[in-house]
């Protein structure tokens, strides 16, 4: 079964996991909407691709005061989009048991990126995919680590389990209507997220996880077969050992 969506907005496409699937969407002919603050990497994949195929559109969802004119502008320019992609993302590592080294700018930042900017974004989303009589996609990068945190990315862990729990509620809130509501829960994936310019306590962070192409390759195998939910790799042992379980409980 093919990927369903033909015009997919992606936000957090400039690089890692929103880049590497917004090149396989692509490939599978569906236009695409890129968006991200690195305007010079926009304009390589529009170049790549080809304005036929993609647009660019320089964006930085933590500016949540520019969310409602920014989703206002590109539905009115592009009112066929039938999938929002929501990927943008940063981790940082934090040692509480040390709090002088705790920079609660960053937490803050972190929150903002990875959660609190989502929330004002579905807001803004919400009325133009409610409007469609079609069914539409809004698709949801969290992580493994929603379902198991790991000690020296706390308040990272903090941040998916709360998208998580929201995407849960959210998916059930609209069940009614057309909008499939779909998370992918990736392990560690090696993308630039690890880098040391970014994490400067790890080492050799490209290196950590699963291949970025293999990643790719079972996350669309799960959204072209229609699934709302889809751990990929190690992330489908976590799920599988106890989250549905949890789940037919929040269901019942």
């Amino acid at each position: 079964m093919p990927f369903s969506y033909k015009k997919v907005l992606v936000l957090g496409a400039t690089s890692g996991i929103g880049e590497a699937l917004a090149e396989r969407f692509i490939s599978e002919g569906s236009f695409l909407i890129v968006t991200g603050r690195r305007k010079e990497r926009l304009d390589v994949f529009v170049e790549k691709h080809g304005k036929n195929k993609s647009e660019g559109r320089t964006f930085d969802i933590t500016k949540l005061d520019s969310i409602p004119s920014f989703v206002a502008s590109v539905t009115k320019d592009h009112p066929d989009i039938d999938c929002v992609f929501l990927n943008s993302g940063i981790q940082r590592g934090f040692d509480f048991s040390k709090p002088e080294s705790v920079d609660l700018g960053l937490v803050e930042l972190e929150f903002l990126t990875n959660y609190l900017s989502y929330i004002h974004f579905v807001k803004a989303i919400l009325p133009f995919l409610q409007s469609k009589k079609s069914e539409s996609g809004l698709i949801f990068t969290t992580s493994s680590l929603a379902l198991v945190p790991l000690t020296r990315c706390p308040n990272y862990c903090a941040t998916k389990a709360a998208l998580h729990q929201f995407i849960m509620a959210l998916r059930k809130q609209i069940q009614s209507s057309p909008i499939k509501v779909i998370e992918v829960f990736p392990p560690a994936v090696q993308t630039e997220l690890h880098d040391k310019e970014h994490q400067p306590d790890i080492e050799n962070g490209r290196q950590m996880g699963m291949p970025i192409d293999q990643f790719v390759e079972e996350t669309y195998a799960g959204l072209a077969a229609g699934k709302e939910q889809i751990p990929v790799g190690p992330a489908k042992d976590v799920f599988e050992a106890f989250e549905k379980k949890r789940q037919e409980l929040y269901k019942a």
